[in-house]
């Protein structure tokens, strides 16, 4: 495969973490999730539970695509610099059966309102409380691994700066972005009671979702990628 085929793959998956993300951490919780009320929410999971259950299906397959587009990224960016390129795919990849293994607690969430037998000994009132738990459970572990979603941008982000097929400002987007995440971590652990401003997360955003446009439109035919390689032709 061609590094510029490879591109464009990479860009396409990319765009499919995007927005498979988008979908299980941010619209499906808007549909079902108020925090500050118990029975609502439950009313929404009994009457939205196709859609939760895709979120969570959803979810799975976003991290499927996000080790995916790690090691694609490394067969990509390896010649700049591959120690670099490894600590990208290490950082990415300590994250996926983290992330993946608490769409368990998810899981239980449905369990608890399932009617089953063995929940007859519990009240509405402890089932309410017991849901609302697992939920915030399942956020807490999204604030933990938050932290490696950041750290993998910073070896990224200086191995995009350096490709020479990548724009620079992506480059540094991606690694400013590191600091943002790293910066939401420290707060959700350390200060809770800090409220960040969403904007430090943007220079990850327009990071990751500019390069996985660019890689998908672009590929690397624009750029200097000889000069990477020393070979005449690499984006045929």
């Amino acid at each position: 495969m061609s590094k510029n085929t490879t591109a464009r793959l990479t860009g396409f998956v990319y765009v499919l973490v995007v927005l498979s993300g988008f979908f299980n951490l941010v619209y499906v919780p808007s549909q079902i999730i108020v925090w500050n009320d118990a029975a609502a929410t439950i009313n929404n999971l009994i009457m939205n539970e196709g859609l939760y259950r895709l979120g969570v299906a959803v979810g799975i397959l976003c991290f499927v695509f996000y080790l995916t587009v790690a090691f694609l990224l490394f067969d990509l960016l390896n010649s700049v610099n591959k120690r670099v390129a490894v600590a990208m795919v290490v950082l990415a990849a300590i994250s996926v059966p983290i992330s993946i293994y608490n769409f368990t607690v998810k899981m239980d969430v449905l369990a608890l309102i399932s009617g089953a037998d063995y929940l007859k000994n519990l009240s509405e009132t402890q089932i309410q409380t017991q849901v609302m738990l697992l939920l915030k459970s399942y956020s807490n572990g999204v604030g933990i691994v938050q932290i490696f979603w950041g750290l993998w941008l910073l070896p990224f982000g200086y191995l995009a700066y350096k490709s020479g097929f990548i724009p620079k400002f992506l480059g540094v987007s991606l690694m400013l972005g590191c600091f943002g995440w790293v910066a939401f971590f420290v707060g959700f652990v350390i200060f809770p009671d800090v409220d960040l401003p969403s904007y430090i997360r943007k220079p990850a955003s327009i990071g990751e979702i500019g390069t996985a446009l660019w890689l998908l439109v672009m590929g690397t035919k624009q750029l200097k990628w000889r000069s990477l390689t020393g070979k005449k032709n690499n984006s045929a």
